[in-house]
């Protein structure tokens, strides 16, 4: 049996991310990108009740969802994302126990069962244990962020041109290109001047190649 050796903690921020098996394919098709998108705006959340049942409630009950209460509390915060064709990232912090795993679980999990069905496909869909590196310092913080965000250009996916209107990042959001309602911007806002400083961050590769090895990323 293969152990988790990262124990995650309360408050603490960590760099998430988890690959599909056998490297296939899988957000390369809008709908099922909005469906996995919508799945982590909901189950950022500690609920009862599952997306698919979510889904069907009047516009009311869904706006209950929208802010942290007593009943449905937050497990995580979202500072930055990725999605890739076969994987995806996350920069992102702990609030309750055991709250990542839950999140984590409850998205890879929901994001499945919708894949399979709509692809006439059986079993697993995600590498069986999603790999986490904390972090532990502000440095390593905004380094994260922007080894998240350059993640499409670095494979050839997106020219660093494109990148601010990319909604398969975060930075997109950042760049006040698009909305994601489960994203916290206020941590990477308040660091730098303006949105301009954060672009010119992101884009400086020869300082993010000199960082690269600082983020401790293991191999998937």
């Amino acid at each position: 049996m293969t152990y988790r050796r990262t124990i995650f903690k309360e408050n603490q921020s960590y760099h998430v991310f988890n690959r599909s098996i056998n490297n296939e394919d899988i957000f390369i098709n809008k709908r099922e990108i909005i469906r996995f998108l919508s799945l982590i705006n909901f189950y950022r959340f500690k609920t009862n009740i599952s997306f698919s049942e979510y889904s069907v409630l009047n516009i009311d009950r869904k706006k209950s969802f929208e802010k942290p209460n007593n009943i449905y509390q937050s497990l995580v915060e979202i500072y930055s994302f990725s999605l890739m064709p076969n994987h995806y990232h996350f920069l992102i912090k702990q609030l309750i126990p055991n709250g990542i795993s839950k999140f984590i679980s409850n998205i890879q999990n929901g994001f499945a069962k919708y894949y399979n069905i709509k692809n006439k496909r059986y079993g697993s869909l995600f590498c069986a244990m999603f790999k986490a590196v904390i972090i532990r310092t502000d440095e390593q913080f905004f380094h994260v962020s922007r080894y998240i965000h350059l993640n499409p250009v670095i494979t050839g996916l997106v020219k660093i041109s494109e990148l601010e209107c990319y909604y398969l990042t975060s930075f997109s959001s950042y760049m006040n290109n698009f909305s994601y309602p489960f994203l916290t911007k206020k941590i990477i806002n308040d660091h730098f001047k303006n949105v301009s400083n954060y672009k010119k961050f992101v884009n400086d590769h020869e300082d993010y190649l000199q960082k690269l090895s600082e983020l401790v990323l293991s191999p998937f």
